[in-house]
């Protein structure tokens, strides 16, 4: 198996919550992103305090209370499955906080973390202000929402997306990068995906490679793996009769997202 695809685990931390999923600078070649998914059981509660992080609380499926012990957002998240397509709530904080998400109904939730300088303050991004972008054309199609783009100034150096792509579509396609601090040509943003198929037996095929195929990997993506891009190109090619849906997880040492793409196969877009 490829050192860049994670699979899901079940991992218990507390009563009623379980680690599917843990991204962290320690076991992996990021230095920016981390992530965490977790699943929490109706009743059951988190816990964490941050320090030199901010971090993006998604929920994902079900609904949650979150709160740093100022603001509090109840009874957040909008959907029981993530191909229901229609956007979530999210909460932004940030620097030294400690917060606590308590399931009211049974619940998955991303954690998406970089490092932080300064405090801002918290905010509930509400599904209605998610962006929503219909991209591509051809066999390049997609649905993207924007949790927290390069365009909201509310976070220091996270940006969150999901992305739905149809059956027999491709995205992150024509193969892009961006692992170049070289502005305003290219930013570096290291990448996770977090992938979900419906139906839920199906898979993706994901590449992750650089122009001097140093990182060179291929590799099928099943139903709630994670995939770790350092740097370098990352498509993602979707089965006839399966859907896709990802959520990317991008920071840097700047927040904006300026990509490059691979010149053997800008040619698709000029069709």
């Amino acid at each position: 198996m490829s050192y860049l695809l994670r699979k899901p685990q079940s991992h218990e931390v507390s009563n009623g919550v379980k680690l599917v999923h843990e991204v962290t600078t320690s076991n992996s070649d990021l230095t920016y992103v981390e992530f965490k998914v977790l699943d929490l059981a109706s009743g059951s509660s988190y816990t964490e305090e941050l320090k030199k992080q901010e971090i993006c609380i998604v929920a994902v499926t079900g609904k949650i209370t979150v709160t740093d012990h100022e603001s509090t957002f109840e009874n957040i998240g909008t959907r029981e499955s993530v191909f229901e397509r229609k956007p979530t709530d999210s909460v932004y904080m940030s620097n030294d906080r400690a917060f606590e998400i308590t399931a009211v109904s049974d619940a998955r939730v991303a954690l998406c973390y970089s490092p932080s300088e300064k405090r801002l303050p918290t905010k509930l991004i509400k599904a209605e202000d998610n962006g929503i972008e219909h991209r591509g054309q051809f066999s390049n199609k997609r649905t993207v929402h924007n949790i927290l783009p390069d365009s909201d100034p509310s976070a220091n150096s996270l940006l969150v997306v999901e992305v739905y792509t149809d059956s027999g579509n491709w995205s992150s396609y024509p193969p892009h990068k961006h692992d170049q601090d070289n502005l305003p040509e290219e930013s570096f943003l290291e990448e996770t995906y977090y992938h979900e198929l419906d139906p839920g037996q199906g898979f993706v095929f994901q590449r992750v490679y650089t122009d001097d195929r140093s990182i060179d990997e291929t590799m099928t993506v099943e139903n709630e793996n994670v995939v770790i891009v350092p740097a370098g190109y990352h498509p993602v090619g979707v089965p006839d009769g399966y859907t896709s849906y990802y959520l990317n997880v991008m920071a840097g040492p700047t927040r904006k997202w300026k990509f490059h793409n691979d010149p053997a196969h800008e040619w698709i877009l000029e069709r």
